[in-house]
């Protein structure tokens, strides 16, 4: 998947996926493979929920973990499309094998 990648330097996080773009806080992040594929899951899972639907769950799963976790870094990285994204950042070809809806598969745990 080819996405314009896009430098905003006041972004409150390292990457970011709003489709069809990726956004990183700096110029070195472009090179690293790692943030670019976990952003590239992102895409991939906006695709699969018809891009705004993806927004509203995610939302929704972040207040509720935060509300059963007490703890924004624990609410974030439990979001199953997180959980997905960081399982399989360092897979690099983890997207070409297909994987449509992986996220499912982190519904619990």
């Amino acid at each position: 998947m080819k996405a314009p990648i896009l430098i905003i330097k006041k972004l409150p996080a390292a990457g970011m996926a709003i489709f069809p773009f990726i956004l990183v806080k700096s110029a070195y992040l472009k090179k690293d493979q790692e943030i670019i594929n976990h952003e590239k899951i992102h895409l991939r899972q906006q695709l699969e929920l018809l891009i705004l639907p993806f927004y509203t769950f995610y939302l929704f799963n972040y207040l509720i973990n935060l509300i059963k976790y007490q703890n924004h870094d624990l609410a974030y990285r439990n979001i199953i499309f997180e959980r997905e994204a960081y399982k399989h950042e360092t897979d690099l070809d983890y997207l070409k094998k297909g994987n449509w809806f992986g996220w499912l598969r982190n519904w619990k745990r």
